[in-house]
């Protein structure tokens, strides 16, 4: 086999990438609502208000939230159907795709003394199981079967629109429960998704060469700048004009 020869040092290089088949950012909001009276444990246990102090121990307090991906399965591809469609005069198949996003909510309520409360995480707390919810869409793409689906979260926040009452649960069975009488939380997403499938590609490039190390000179000694107005005295003394 003979050996390709190429000017100007460049040489056929060959590299793994991911082709991306179609692209699309999507924004979505939506609310999650909990039923009346729900109750959510929190830590440290010790530290939230219960017995005589399950109503006022929550006055003046406020509860913020922080949604992430679910750990372990944030996104869920639960059906991929072919679609015809007309687009600028061309017939095409593209592919819906019914899709699960996973999340989970973590709240914080900070007392009026300045003491930090965190819910449980739903994973190892059954009790907070509500925490981890889902939602469902349905999105266009070209992903013909075989391709990868990734959901990339440019944006993901939430705000708690309401909280109702706030009381510590004292016949609770279980320790640091606080209900809440009307929590709703806003969620609000950006999303990047992306139909992609791995390739190997070959381009004539350059081979990269290490940058020379900056010349950084040592510093010489420095001393502080001396105060001549005042100190040494001459002894003729100083005068403004």
């Amino acid at each position: 086999m003979q050996e390709k020869k190429h000017c100007d040092g460049k040489e056929l290089i060959c590299i793994n990438v991911d082709k991306v088949y179609d692209w699309i950012v999507k924004e979505k909001s939506f609310d999650v609502n909990f039923p009346s009276g729900k109750e959510f444990l929190f830590t440290p246990t010790n530290m939230v208000p219960k017995e005589d102090y399950k109503f006022s121990g929550f006055n003046h307090a406020t509860v913020t939230c922080e949604v992430t991906p679910d750990r372990h399965h944030p996104v869920v591809i639960l059906g991929r159907e072919d679609r015809p469609f007309c687009i600028d005069g061309k017939n095409v198949i593209l592919q819906q795709l019914n899709i699960r996003k996973n999340f989970v909510i973590t709240l914080t309520v900070t007392l009026a003394d300045g003491t930090v409360l965190t819910s449980k995480s739903p994973e190892n707390e059954y009790f907070n199981s509500d925490l981890a919810f889902s939602r469902c869409e349905q999105v266009t793409l070209c992903a013909p079967e075989g391709t990868d689906v990734e959901i990339t979260f440019t944006n993901l926040d939430c705000f708690v629109c309401t909280t109702g009452r706030l009381e510590g649960e004292s016949h609770s069975p279980f320790d640091g429960g606080i209900k809440f009488s009307n929590l709703s939380i806003s969620i609000d997403t950006c999303q990047s998704i992306q139909s992609t499938f791995p390739v190997t590609v070959e381009f004539l490039a350059d081979y990269c060469e290490p940058r020379d190390d900056l010349p950084i000179a040592s510093p010489g000694p420095m001393r502080p700048q001396q105060c001549s107005v005042v100190f040494p005295d001459d002894g003729h003394g100083h005068c403004c004009h």
